[in-house]
């Protein structure tokens, strides 16, 4: 409805310059180019005060998203990125390391993610277990992506949701069965699921770099969260 009303002031205006230009063409008065400079020059303002709140109304949405995810990280999602981390093999990361991590040393870690190498294909089992679990948070996600008009995280939803729904299908079928196993056989599923597992582990990084820099206390009580649930884990 906005974006509607916005075109039709645009071309009234617009349409409103070319009867003031006409009528300077016919009646050869020059008083009719400054009428006709009027509606242009509102025009510009109405884009750049448009540009202006787009920019606005986008930082304002990655904040509360921003807010969002450290619920998420910190309750449905904590046993996901747990598993992911416990599989891992290179680079070498616990949770420790990144909650006692400088701004730059996260960083740094975050460009070793960019290749990622895992201690088995059985070790990667239990984090596929935890993806489907966390479904709900995956809708979650692609519901506040359409609300916000969130594009990337949009299709990401959708991608990380066929992958559950392919596994859920195989579990049904083939309860005593790895998926990992059967992923493996397959290429072309072998690369989907590599895909959602490393990303998570890049997912994470990423937004323990976003808290890291712009919420450093909140940064802080999500670390010492994860933390503490690993040892809870170990000592039971």
């Amino acid at each position: 409805m906005r974006k509607s009303k916005t075109i039709a002031f645009t071309i009234g205006l617009v349409i409103a310059s070319a009867i003031f230009i006409l009528l300077q063409a016919w009646t050869k008065w020059d008083f009719f180019w400054h009428l006709a400079a009027i509606p242009l020059e509102i025009l510009i303002a109405v884009f750049i005060v448009e540009s202006l709140l787009e920019r606005h109304e986008g930082r304002a949405k990655r904040q509360q998203l921003m807010y969002i995810k450290s619920i998420m990280f910190r309750s449905q999602m904590r046993d996901l990125f747990i598993a992911d981390y416990a599989a891992l093999k290179s680079p070498a990361l616990t949770m420790k390391d990144i909650h006692e991590a400088s701004l730059e040393e996260l960083r740094a870690m975050r460009r070793r993610a960019d290749a990622v190498e895992f201690k088995s294909l059985e070790a990667l089992e239990p984090v596929i277990d935890e993806y489907v679990a966390a479904e709900p948070v995956w809708h979650s996600f692609r519901e506040r992506a359409i609300t916000y008009n969130f594009e990337d995280i949009f299709m990401d939803m959708i991608a990380l949701l066929h992958f559950i729904y392919d596994v859920k299908s195989f579990k049904a079928k083939h309860p005593r069965q790895l998926f990992i196993h059967e992923a493996a056989k397959n290429e072309e599923m072998m690369k989907k699921t590599w895909k959602v597992l490393t990303d998570g582990i890049r997912m994470f990084l990423d937004y323990a770099i976003e808290l890291k820099e712009k919420k450093p206390a909140l940064f802080e009580e999500m670390m010492a969260d994860y933390e503490l649930s690993i040892r809870l884990r170990q000592s039971a």
